[in-house]
């Protein structure tokens, strides 16, 4: 099985920048990867760096065994990406569409059409096929995109960044029994602002901030970085009281998460109560991991 590794990669823009900084995980390239943060925390940098369409500052990278920077070429021919700002073709029909990346990437005329016809059969849009694709909505152009670029090209290892941005929650839910099912022979590297979209589909996820790593693994592993069980959210200027055991975040629009172990979180919920103060508890999240590591939401409302 092989592993996409990345060791020391650092990306400075010319304005001095600096997108990434020595970023360093090993994978193995199947299921699902998600990697989350903030806006600007690097993600789009990362993924643009990992598909070949920009060049790192420093470090290096390896996709199943090729190399990032000397063997490009070769790994072009087994990946694949659906950039953020990806969008069809107005005037083309969404076959059309497929049909004409599958020829850009060099199957010959009759491939590229079986193929097209097969991908848009998969993704369940048999009946748009001969629509344009400025008809469609837009949780179907998405669809056509990932018809185009993931199962039509039949790269081992599919990019997207940030997929699901923009629909609406039925849609986005579609889209993620797409992802699961291609997941299951493939290796999908995704970004996301929504953290219930990495909880929901990825075998491991990783979070940037500033253009760091922070943390990386499975869920039960991102469980043990925070050293407590329970999380408790308090609304701005709640006065939080004196703690035996637990820590206190802020975000900048002034919500207050408490995380404490459980006998600690029950003793405050009780203080709480009896002062009629507001107050949510729960055990540990993503959510609450993100908050704890972050300090503050994945995208600010």
């Amino acid at each position: 099985m092989g592993k996409l590794e990345c060791r020391g990669l650092t990306k400075v823009y010319e304005d001095h920048r600096k997108a990434l900084e020595n970023v360093s995980f090993s994978i193995e390239t199947n299921g699902i990867f998600a990697l989350i943060g903030r806006n600007g925390a690097g993600k789009t940098t990362l993924i643009r760096i990992l598909a070949t369409e920009l060049q790192p500052t420093s470090g290096s990278a390896s996709i199943n065994g090729l190399d990032l920077l000397t063997q490009e070429d070769k790994l072009r021919e087994k990946i694949a990406i659906v950039p953020q700002e990806a969008r069809t073709i107005r005037w083309m029909t969404a076959k059309q569409t497929v049909f004409s990346y599958l020829l850009w990437r060099g199957f010959s005329y009759n491939d590229a059409k079986r193929l097209a016809d097969e991908s848009l059969a998969k993704l369940g849009l048999e009946q748009y096929a001969n629509v344009m694709t400025r008809r469609l909505s837009g949780g179907t152009q998405r669809k056509v995109l990932l018809a185009t670029v993931t199962a039509a090209s039949e790269a081992d290892v599919i990019f997207l960044d940030e997929p699901t941005t923009g629909l609406d929650p039925i849609s986005r839910r579609e889209l993620w029994e797409i992802l699961r099912q291609l997941g299951r022979d493939r290796f999908i590297f995704l970004t996301t602002h929504y953290l219930e979209e990495a909880e929901q589909l990825a075998d491991k996820i990783g979070i940037l901030k500033d253009g760091k790593l922070v943390s990386f693994g499975a869920l039960s592993e991102l469980r043990k970085t925070v050293r407590y069980q329970y999380s408790i959210k308090l609304p701005p200027k709640t006065q939080v009281p004196q703690l035996k055991d637990g820590e206190v975040t802020t975000d900048k629009s002034g919500i207050t998460q408490i995380m404490t172990n459980e006998e600690e979180a029950f003793r405050l919920a009780k203080v709480f109560a009896e002062h009629a103060v507001k107050f949510s508890i729960a055990p540990v999240t993503l959510d609450d991991i993100f908050f704890y590591l972050v300090g503050q939401k994945a995208r600010d409302e």
